[in-house]
């Protein structure tokens, strides 16, 4: 039987709360860290490098929270853009999903800076190497609106696989990679679940599914078949803990240590796929 773990993007938050949760879980008896494939969005593709690489998540979360204690939060986000591209991603726009990621991408491209905060979530990661284990961390081209799946095998550097994958439309720039610009796996699916095919136990873990559309998830749920899946999401506690801003840089221990205590929860639904 094989297994695959789907980890969602988040951003800080998520980060921190699919961390403290994969630990949490690990301590009750349920080591998502076995998987034979781990997909990675965004947030999800940090911690899916983390785990791939057999760290110790408590400990990169902590060194994470450190190194960000000083830093200046993005005070100018353009917001209306941020709005402008959630719409283009959820609204009712009569567009294609293509077309629509397609535009996203151009809103992405008026970004502009040095992304020196999106650089260090690459440069931080335990090792700059790929691990060997399938580990696939998605993106979307900012010109096509093409998702590209990066993997050991690409060529591509793993700390700049992992930026691209979390360049979210409208706060960072895009990350160019062989001369192409790409942006946030989560463009085309918050946690592209889809992936997994192929797989008899998938479990989902979901940092935003209170904030992104169920049909998305339904659709890909739907495309896995005979699998036996869990999908994890946010409790109350933590989603009031999440607010608004998943990007802010003081959630990162806090959101830890609520994925922490909601593993004692979600430790039954988990193992009962797991096994």
């Amino acid at each position: 039987m094989s297994r695959a773990l789907v980890l969602a993007g988040g951003g800080v938050a998520g980060i921190g709360w699919e961390a403290g949760l994969v630990t949490g879980l690990r301590e009750a008896g349920v080591d998502l860290g076995t998987a034979d494939l781990i997909v990675g969005t965004s947030a999800g593709s940090v911690v899916g490098t983390m785990i791939a690489q057999d760290a110790d998540l408590a400990e990169q979360v902590a060194g994470a929270a450190a190194a960000e204690a000083e830093a200046a939060h993005a005070a100018d986000v353009d917001m209306a853009k941020v709005m402008e591209a959630f719409t283009l991603m959820y609204g009712e726009t009569g567009l294609s999903p293509r077309e629509a990621r397609r535009k996203i991408g151009e809103l992405a491209l008026t970004v502009t800076g040095d992304g020196a905060r999106l650089a260090m979530i690459g440069q931080r990661l335990p090792s700059h190497d790929w691990p060997d284990r399938d580990l696939r961390i998605t993106a979307v081209d900012t010109a096509d609106g093409e998702l590209h799946v990066w993997t050991g095998g690409s060529g591509t550097p793993l700390p700049l696989a992992v930026a691209s994958s979390c360049a979210v439309p409208a706060v960072f720039p895009p990350v160019e990679i062989a001369g192409r610009r790409y942006m946030d796996g989560g463009v085309r699916s918050i946690s592209n679940a889809d992936l997994a095919a192929g797989h008899d136990k998938i479990v989902i873990i979901e940092p935003m599914a209170h904030m992104t559309p169920r049909a998305v998830l339904d659709r890909e749920v739907a495309r896995l078949g005979d699998a036996k899946i869990a999908a994890i999401a946010p409790d109350r506690a933590t989603i009031e803990l999440f607010g608004v801003d998943v990007l802010d840089p003081g959630l990162w221990l806090p959101a830890f240590a609520s994925g922490r205590a909601q593993a004692a929860v979600a430790v039954e639904q988990v193992g009962a796929v797991w096994g």
